[in-house]
């Protein structure tokens, strides 16, 4: 929900060969390994987590490729793990409850100096944990849209293949 993010593309090669570029390869994300495999008639994207002894917050990310038209469109949608879930959650859910507190406080009446410190707490944790999940788990989700991305281009050979051919 808050988490999710669904990117679409259309690239110009065929579906077998894209999906070809990707299966069974390994994308290496801030020294943190993650694995590309067919899963369910899509390729998945997995995070090998389990030597990091520090709390991360991992997107799986799953691809979605379809043939239409001598293209392929693909659609990648990254959510966060259901492990990591948690933690952002209460951070969203603590950071609303004190926000609107202040809001009900400022209309209600309440002390000025109460209802200014709750909203002005209440943003400086939304926009700490924004800009940390921006480092971290939305960088992730970055970089494997252009990891995909980076194998969907046509591969070209040494030759200009714009330049006529000579006679």
């Amino acid at each position: 929900m808050f988490f999710t993010r669904t990117h679409r593309y259309n690239f110009p090669i065929s579906k077998e060969d894209l999906k070809n570029r990707l299966i069974g390869k390994h994308v290496k994300i801030h020294n943190l390994d993650f694995e590309v495999m067919e899963k369910d008639n899509s390729i998945s994207i997995i995070p090998h987590a389990e030597q990091v002894e520090t709390i991360k917050t991992l997107p799986i990310t799953k691809v979605v490729l379809k043939e239409v038209g001598g293209k392929t469109s693909v659609t990648i949608t990254s959510k966060i793990r259901k492990l990591d879930a948690g933690g952002p959650f209460l951070v969203v859910i603590f950071c609303g409850f004190m926000l609107g507190a202040s809001i009900a406080l400022f209309f209600v009446g309440g002390d000025q100096q109460i209802t200014y410190t709750l909203f002005g707490i209440g943003m400086l944790i939304f926009i700490t944990f924004t800009i940390r999940m921006q480092m971290g788990y939305f960088d992730y989700v970055r970089k494997i849209r252009a990891y995909v991305k980076s194998k969907a281009e046509p591969i070209l050979s040494g030759a200009n293949t714009n330049s006529p051919i000579p006679a």
